[in-house]
């Protein structure tokens, strides 16, 4: 019922909504009003008659000059919607009638085919005739064709004028302050309102009485009904009946997991905003046989019908997002209570954002004086502020309650907190405008909150359904990813890792597109516009004489904001999504986001300066100075950062890497921009400059044998010994440690026999070099208590005394003669 009820309203108010499209089709734009005549009298022309491009010429010619002397939004609106209809006109005419014309002409020369050569025998008189006229025929077309593309871009130009000066406008109104909401000023418009307001008004709500009776002529009056029927049982009963239906499409149709819960959300979304747009065209149908608008209430209602698509679009994804009928398949993880407790608020503050609409493009089309304008202003921001405000204390309450009883009522991200806080902080920002007299800034922080919340709900649908509908298709346990398996060759981990690039890619794209959509402003002026206006009442001419532009400043903190959020997000997706699912090991996928980190920081960093005005062209100095820098102090420092690239692009070693070098060994841990991180054994960590580790000789052990390392024992026995009873040991007890591999085997090497003893090397394979000390020391316990069993000792080597030596000489084993230090006197 309640929805019926909005509907009705939202009908009376835009009856004549859709009135110009279907009139566009059905009638002619003969009806316009007296203070345009000298722009749109002429009404469409003719495309087969050359008069066309001349009509269009000067229409288009006194749409700027009008536009040139405008001194009000509703002016400028006016010719921004004239310009429009002109240059759809104007490409209309030369792509439905000249270039058709040309197409034939065209066609006409080919089939008479290329003029005969001077002496290959003439044609014809009347072919030659023929074939001059054609020519004639298609230089005129296309001359006309020129002409007519000049006029639509000279429009075209024209409206970015236009949009330019309501820009500047709206800056001028954000920087006005006007009286507080409780001073008598505030409200003097509606206790003695302004004679000339009263009579415009008036004149406008006969204009808009008038407009839906005419509907009810007798030859008429039948159809109307029956449209205006279907309108209202398109919009309530036709709603819910579609919405069933793709539940049970969802529920059925769609394979079991999140992707249901996302398409009956979308669906949600579409089918109430698409069902609101049907109403809207059969109540423009039933009002498009009779007569045309005028200019002020083609505006009106252009305005409004935009107003009511974003609001039933608000309407719409409360109602999806919420989900109050049916809580399990709600996407954000709230807890029931709280989405019961928030579901009223979306379409009541639809309702009023109708209604404040309403009143906004009155005073547009009315072009009502500055204080009544001021006064609907302060009115509609009044009301949003203090539904929004409701909405963030109710909720407040409901989850203070939950975290009583011990339950939680929504899952708490960092972003959802930036968000609650940053929404709060906008309430009572418009509250203290309203108070300080700054009615057109609290206008914009109202609209701009709504659109805010308008993008980031769309954003956040249509990224959980991209991904839940990538992960579906290429789930291999589906049958459209077992399908796309077989039919691509494609195995389970294929399938998964090309699910994560699209969804990844999707969700890329989408982000974009919402950045764009909050800098670019939806409702109101962009946040820099808002900056700069209250910097210009500041100040802002000495900053522009220094060449700071406010501007500027807050783009380029926008940008980098929102640049290092991306990096960060997507380097966490890299990490956590797409490079588990690949074959990489853990060294190169930490190369891979260490690089992709630095070659976004270094992006996001010449992009700020891009968005601040620095020019690359006027930096010589600066690269002067750098230069000498880099060839003193700096030198280290930039040779250490090539290297790290090197290090990462080559990856001689990577992180997880045992390497050796100058007495240090240990793993590699992170490799840096300037310096690697080796941790040793101890748990300690060394930092080692990336120079070293080009220009050095590094050993690496696990870049050429990854999965093992090498045990070797060396041993030397007396000459006495057996070596076969030797072998048999030493073999015996590598054979029996359960970390020696199997393959390769081990083995026993006779690799020295001298006057102190034979040597025999023992060999043996594990399967990390990691632990190759540790088995080391176990196989050295175990080889002494077996060789002390056997009753075999090592070999003694024993000092010899050399006959035909001094005394005080001293010949150690290797022979090597040294005297003894001599003592003092």
């Amino acid at each position: 019922m309640r929805q019926v009820i909005a509907f009705f309203l939202s009908l009376i108010v835009a009856v004549s909504a859709l009135a110009p499209v279907a009139a566009g089709a059905a009638s002619t734009w003969s009806a316009r009003s007296e203070d345009t005549a000298d722009v749109s009298a002429d009404g469409p022309v003719e495309a087969d008659t050359p008069q066309a491009l001349g009509a269009l010429q000067a229409r288009a010619d006194g749409i700027r000059q009008r536009a040139s002397s405008a001194t009000s939004d509703a002016q400028l609106l006016e010719l921004d919607t004239l310009s429009r209809q002109a240059a759809t006109e104007a490409d209309s005419l030369m792509t439905l009638s000249l270039q058709p014309m040309l197409a034939r002409t065209h066609a006409q020369l080919d089939v008479l085919g290329a003029p005969p050569a001077a002496g290959a025998g003439g044609e014809t008189l009347a072919v030659a005739r023929q074939r001059v006229a054609l020519a004639n025929q298609q230089a005129r077309l296309d001359a006309e064709i020129e002409q007519a593309g000049r006029i639509k871009d000279g429009l075209s130009n024209v409206n970015a004028q236009i949009a330019r000066l309501l820009h500047e406008h709206l800056k001028d109104q954000l920087a006005l302050r006007t009286g507080s909401i409780i001073s008598a000023d505030f409200w003097r418009p509606v206790v003695r309102p302004d004679e000339p307001d009263y009579r415009r008004l008036r004149a406008f709500a006969r204009q808009i009485r008038a407009q839906p009776g005419s509907i009810w002529q007798p030859h008429h009056r039948l159809a109307a009904a029956v449209l205006l029927l279907i309108a209202v049982g398109c919009a309530t009963i036709g709603t819910r009946v579609l919405q069933r239906i793709a539940a049970s499409i969802c529920l059925r149709r769609l394979p079991e997991g999140r992707l249901r819960r996302s398409a009956l959300a979308m669906s949600t979304v579409l089918i109430a905003v698409g069902t609101t747009i049907g109403a809207l065209q059969l109540v423009g149908v039933a009002l498009a046989s009779q007569t045309a608008l005028s200019p002020s209430l083609q505006s009106f209602v252009n305005g409004l019908f935009r107003h009511t698509v974003t609001c039933a679009l608000i309407a719409a994804l409360g109602e999806a997002l919420l989900c109050t009928r049916h809580p399990s398949w709600r996407l954000p993880a709230i807890a029931d209570p709280l989405a019961r407790a928030l579901r009223p608020f979306p379409p009541i503050l639809a309702g009023l954002l109708l209604f404040s609409g309403t009143l906004e493009q009155i005073d547009l089309a009315v072009d009502t004086s500055v204080p009544l304008t001021i006064f609907t202003r302060g009115i509609v921001a009044l009301i949003v502020a203090l539904t929004i405000g409701a909405s963030l204390m109710r909720a407040n309450r409901v989850r203070t309650a939950l975290a009583a009883a011990g339950e939680s009522a929504e899952a708490r991200t960092t972003l959802a907190g930036l968000i609650h806080a940053a929404v709060s902080l906008a309430v009572a920002g418009t509250l203290i405008a309203l108070l300080c007299g700054y009615v057109s800034v609290a206008r914009f922080i109202t609209y701009e909150m709504v659109w805010f919340h308008l993008v980031l709900c769309t954003l956040y649908l249509l990224t959980r359904l991209s991904h839940d509908a990538c992960e579906s298709i290429f789930c291999p346990a589906h049958r459209s990813g077992k399908a796309i398996g077989q039919l691509l060759g494609l195995k389970d981990f294929h399938l998964e890792q090309i699910a994560t690039v699209l969804s990844g890619l999707c969700r890329s794209m989408l982000i974009v597109a919402a950045v764009v959509a909050l800098l670019t402003g939806g409702l109101g002026t962009t946040p820099a516009g808002l900056f700069a206006s209250i910097v210009e009442v500041l100040g802002g001419g000495r900053l522009r004489a220094l060449n700071i532009v406010p501007e500027h400043l807050v783009n380029a903190a926008l940008t980098c904001g929102v640049g290092l959020y991306l990096v960060r997000s997507v380097r966490g997706w890299f990490d956590t999504q797409l490079l588990p699912k690949t074959a990489m090991s853990d060294g190169m996928r930490a190369s891979l986001l260490t690089l992709f980190a630095n070659i976004g920081y270094l992006l996001v960093a010449l992009q700020t300066l891009s968005v601040l005005g620095v020019r690359w062209h006027n930096l010589a100095w600066i690269v002067s100075a750098l230069s000498v820098g880099i060839g003193f102090g700096l030198q280290e420092i930039v040779k250490n950062f090539i290297s790290g690239l090197i290090l990462l692009a080559e990856r001689p070693v990577k992180v997880g890497d045992m390497i050796s070098l100058a007495g240090i060994e240990g793993d590699i841990r992170r490799i840096n921009v300037r310096a690697t991180e080796i941790q040793l054994a101890d748990k300690s960590t060394v930092i080692v400059p990336n120079s070293q580790l080009i220009a050095q000789n590094v050993r690496n052990v696990t870049m050429g044998n990854t999965s093992q390392g090498v045990v070797t024992i060396a041993l030397t026995f007396s000459l006495d010994v057996d070596p076969e009873q030797a072998q048999d040991i030493l073999f015996n007890a590598y054979a029996d440690h359960p970390s020696i591999l199997e393959h390769p085997v081990p083995c026993v090497v006779f690799s020295q026999l001298t006057a102190d003893g034979i040597t025999l090397t023992v060999t043996g394979y594990v399967k990390s070099p990691r632990i190759a000390a540790e088995i080391k020391s176990q196989l050295l316990f175990t080889l002494l208590k077996c060789l002390r069993a056997a009753n075999i000792s090592l070999s003694n080597p024993r000092a010899l005394v050399v006959q035909g030596t001094r005394a005080g000489d001293f010949f150690s084993l290797d022979g090597n003669r040294r005297k003894p230090p001599q003592r003092a006197a």
